[in-house]
């Protein structure tokens, strides 16, 4: 019986768990949308933002803040998105990233 329980659980984790790769990554600066642009493509760009110039990069299906002048550095040390759900805020800068894909759930409950 534990044994079933077991398969259960995991069977249902893999199924649902979110883990698709993203297709294009939707670019905010304060509340409006700056850009929407596929992931599949190498591209480096410069966002103006509050108080300054964020520097992003799209490689090999990623996305990352590679600079930005906000002084804690939070978003660039969030690394490569890559998956559908993610995101990188530069709260300062106010810039955002959030990848967009097919989604299977909005939220989760804890």
């Amino acid at each position: 019986m534990l044994a079933l329980g077991l398969l259960v659980v995991f069977g249902l984790f893999a199924k649902l768990w979110n883990n698709q790769p993203a297709g294009k990554v939707r670019i905010r600066v304060g509340d409006k949308v700056y850009a929407t642009l596929s992931l599949n493509q190498e591209r480096s760009m410069e966002i103006m933002g509050a108080l300054g110039v964020s520097q992003v990069v799209i490689a090999q299906g990623k996305v990352r803040f590679k600079q930005a002048p906000c002084g804690n550095q939070y978003c660039v040390h969030q690394g490569w998105l890559s998956h559908t759900g993610q995101a990188a805020v530069c709260l300062p800068n106010r810039v955002s990233l959030e990848l967009l894909g097919e989604k299977r759930f909005d939220s989760l409950n804890y």
